[in-house]
């Protein structure tokens, strides 16, 4: 290209469009990317975007929960309304009762109220934080919740530490490993525990290790006369923890293993992967710092809405194993109908698998930005 000379007759026209015009519009609505950008020039894309605050987050989910709560209640009072059964009669019948005597122990029930008058008293019950009186065991159902549950936390708490950590250590091992001898015997495996009733496995659990080989204590939770503080009473509790524990991990492992098989092979595939292998990390050092954290980002979900599960899911555990928890309780009030016992624990055992489902969305929000900006 030729530098035109000082004395050309036909010098560049000052309206033509320079390089610098030719590549960057002169539109006003066409935003500056500097400016666009902020004063510093760069944005977090970890941060969520305006009105989209935790707080906001925080109290939308605090709403659903409560709406749950709400639903939960209303639920809990009518569904156990259309049991079939009279608790009064069944009182009766177990020992000689004039329909004078019936009539009493009815009002003193408060059954002999309207419908909508009871729900008002129930509702105003569980605001004040009275639960009612059962009529098996003429205790506060407060305080027999309090009495039951910590036997029921104990079981299902050791039960979720070890399905959890069996769970997602198998999981990753298998998705590493895909297609391989380990990865076929161990999805097997965790399908045929999935398909079998947890009632099931621990009634053949108990008739094999407690009846036939008598291994194991059958029932209960510690043998009658030991001092559950002591150490020969703490072995104890560990013996009759083994075969309820073992009927809830069996069934209740598989569901992480899957889990997190599913979503480590799905980031196998991913390009960080070999960004890490071609810097010089050995395939063990790849799977556990990079692959295995980001595929944690499903199954934490899923772990906290499971412990909620497990804990509503442990009534026919403790029933079979006679285990003194709040399973076992629903259980003996199922039977009455004692029905001031069954919406107390009802209440308790939906309010738990809430508070988790609450927890599940706030924790995944922690980890993953991708929810936080949504």
């Amino acid at each position: 290209m030729t530098r035109p000379s000082r004395n050309d007759p036909h010098p560049a026209d000052p309206t033509d469009p320079g390089p610098a015009s030719a590549t960057h519009s002169a539109d006003p609505a066409d935003p500056d990317p500097a400016s666009a950008a902020g004063s510093t020039g760069t944005t977090d894309a970890d941060e969520p975007p305006a009105g989209g605050s935790f707080a906001g987050y925080f109290l939308r989910k605090l709403g659903g929960a409560a709406t749950s709560m709400i639903l939960v209640i209303v639920l809990g009072f009518f569904a156990f309304r259309m049991l079939p059964g009279d608790p009064v009669l069944k009182i009766a019948k177990e020992r000689p009762m004039s329909p004078a005597q019936i009539a009493e122990l009815r009002s003193q029930y408060g059954l002999d109220k309207p419908v909508i008058v009871q729900f008002w008293d129930y509702l105003v019950g569980i605001v004040t934080g009275d639960l009612g009186e059962s009529y098996v065991y003429r205790k506060t159902v407060s305080s027999l919740i309090v009495e039951y549950l910590g036997p029921t936390l104990l079981l299902t708490g050791t039960a979720a530490l070890i399905a959890i950590a069996m769970g997602l250590w198998l999981g990753q091992l298998s998705a590493w490993r895909r297609n391989s001898l380990f990865d076929k015997l161990a999805s097997s495996t965790s399908l045929i525990f999935w398909s079998v009733p947890t009632f099931w496995l621990g009634l053949i659990l108990l008739m094999i290790f407690g009846g036939t080989l008598q291994w194991l204590p059958t029932g209960g939770m510690i043998t009658p006369g030991l001092d559950p503080w002591s150490a020969a009473g703490i072995i104890d509790v560990i013996k009759h923890l083994i075969l309820p524990v073992v009927s809830l991990v069996a069934v209740v492992y598989a569901q992480f293993l899957m889990i997190m098989r599913a979503s480590l092979i799905e980031e196998m595939s991913e390009d960080y992967l070999t960004t890490a292998r071609a810097k010089g990390l050995t395939e063990d050092e790849v799977r556990r710092r990079h692959a295995v954290p980001n595929a944690l980002l499903p199954t934490v979900t899923v772990v906290f809405l499971h412990i909620g599960g497990l804990i509503a899911g442990a009534v026919t555990v403790e029933a079979v194993f006679s285990w003194p928890g709040l399973g076992k309780l629903t259980f003996e009030a199922i039977r009455g109908p004692d029905l001031p016992l069954l919406q107390g624990t009802f209440v308790v055992f939906s309010a738990i698998i809430i508070v988790m489902n609450l927890a599940a969305d706030l924790v995944y929000r922690f980890l993953d930005p991708r929810v936080r900006r949504a």
